[in-house]
């Protein structure tokens, strides 16, 4: 079963509610714990693993041979993300913009383009006591996620048996990287905050997980007790379970600036993320 831990946006506790989750469960069987979230990846900081696996990712880019090149702009034509232009009887390739679809390699009549790979990120594996562990970092700059998110959900998840647990901390918000992760997934647990600002990113991301993907989800309330009634309205009309609450506490908070888990701050939680994990496998049974 893949649980996708996700959040309309930044901030909400979606990390802290997927490595708690690991931690309660790791004694059933050794979870998969995929970091996903590849712009800045943090769970490793809670966890502790220890990597036995690198290697570098990214995307395979055009190379133009200009001797075999006759600038008939065929490879510009195709290129949906803009990334080669024909300029002054010369070919541009921007790598910044390639997507890696290689449209340009197959449609160039005089096959002068060839592909290279350009490093984008990379990605570490290894085991945090009975969780293994995945994580992809992208390097500083690049603006596309989805290589290296596609590239940790390959090593981490082949093999990995249909009956195994896996959790997927995916990037905050509701775009392509948020997609790449949750693809696939079993089910997908939004981690939110009762304000209008939660409420408001929370729609989104169901839109998109649940209604576009047509992955079942169910939502998790951190620090509640602040804000409205916003979140609890909309997912009573909305029919999205709740599936656990989790006040606003100075002590959760002081734990997390410390980077110490929360069922080890406040062991009495392990049996609360115990049971969020079957509560979720009674929604995937549905």
């Amino acid at each position: 079963m893949i649980v996708a831990i996700a959040s309309g946006k930044g901030g909400t506790g979606k990390t802290t509610v997927a490595i708690n989750l690991a931690l309660s469960v790791s004694a059933a069987g050794g979870p998969l714990f995929l970091d996903c979230d590849v712009e800045e990846p943090n769970a490793a900081l809670f966890l502790n693993p220890k990597f036995n696996h690198r290697e570098e990712v990214g995307i395979l880019v055009p190379q133009v041979d200009a001797a075999r090149c006759t600038v008939c702009g065929r490879c510009a034509e195709v290129c949906a993300f803009n990334a080669m232009a024909v300029i002054a009887q010369q070919v541009l390739v921007f790598a910044e913009l390639c997507h890696g679809c290689g449209s340009c390699t197959l449609n160039c009549p005089e096959n002068a383009i060839t592909e290279t790979l350009r490093t984008t990120g990379v990605v570490e594996g290894g085991a945090a006591g009975e969780i293994r562990f995945w994580q992809g970092t992208m390097n500083v700059g690049e603006a596309m996620a989805p290589p290296v998110i596609r590239q940790v959900k390959r090593l981490a998840l082949d093999g990995h048996p249909s009956e195994g647990l896996a959790i997927l901390d995916v990037p905050p918000g509701s775009s392509c990287p948020v997609v790449e992760a949750v693809r696939d997934a079993d089910f997908g647990l939004m981690v939110t905050e009762p304000t209008p600002f939660g409420l408001h990113d929370l729609r989104i991301a169901i839109e998109v997980v649940r209604d576009e993907l047509g992955i079942p989800v169910g939502v998790v309330v951190n620090r509640d007790g602040v804000g409205d009634d916003g979140v609890d309205e909309y997912c009573a009309a909305e029919n999205v379970p709740i599936l656990m609450r989790i006040p606003l506490d100075r002590r959760i908070a002081e734990a997390y600036s410390e980077g110490v888990p929360l069922v080890e701050a406040l062991p009495e939680y392990r049996t609360k993320f115990v049971d969020l994990y079957n509560r979720i496998r009674q929604e995937v049974a549905r």
